[in-house]
């Protein structure tokens, strides 16, 4: 048994199975904490449907806000597509927002963060998972052949 800090990941989501929603109108965000050999839902974030579009500021940036402040504390956001205004707010909490290209399964999602925690995680997730940072030629170590 490790002592493993977990990640903690949103995933825009709108039938709790797929990746399948983009970030200002997504009516759920499944809240996972991912391990090297775990994954498991700590929360389900439900909104209402956001979908009309009257073009005032104001009420986009009441939409969004709340989204953000819910996420607190998540590391990665993964989304089918983030606004720039809502991605700003989004980095500036702290969480690194994912773009994908179309839906998939939210197993898939699960199973490539777990894939990528036990590689070497970019340096901005090392440091949220505590884990020591290495230098370049560490990263790099076992891709050497002598």
């Amino acid at each position: 048994m490790t002592n493993e800090k977990p990640l903690k990941i949103a995933i825009a989501t709108n039938d709790m199975e797929h990746l399948d929603a983009h970030f200002g109108s997504a009516r759920k965000f499944a809240i996972y904490e991912v391990t090297t050999r775990t994954a498991r839902v700590v929360e389900v974030l439900e909104f209402g449907d956001f979908t009309s579009q009257d073009g005032q500021h104001d009420t986009i940036d009441d939409r969004i806000t709340p989204k953000v402040e819910a996420l607190s504390g998540c590391a990665l956001l993964f989304v089918l597509a983030i606004g720039g205004p809502s991605a700003a707010k989004v980095v500036r909490a702290g969480i690194h927002p994912i773009k994908r290209k179309g839906p998939e399964p939210i197993s898939d999602v699960l199973a490539q963060t777990q894939n990528m925690l036990k590689g070497s995680p970019p340096p901005f997730l090392r440091k949220v998972l505590g884990r020591p940072q290495t230098d370049f030629a560490a990263d790099y170590a076992e891709d050497v052949i002598e």
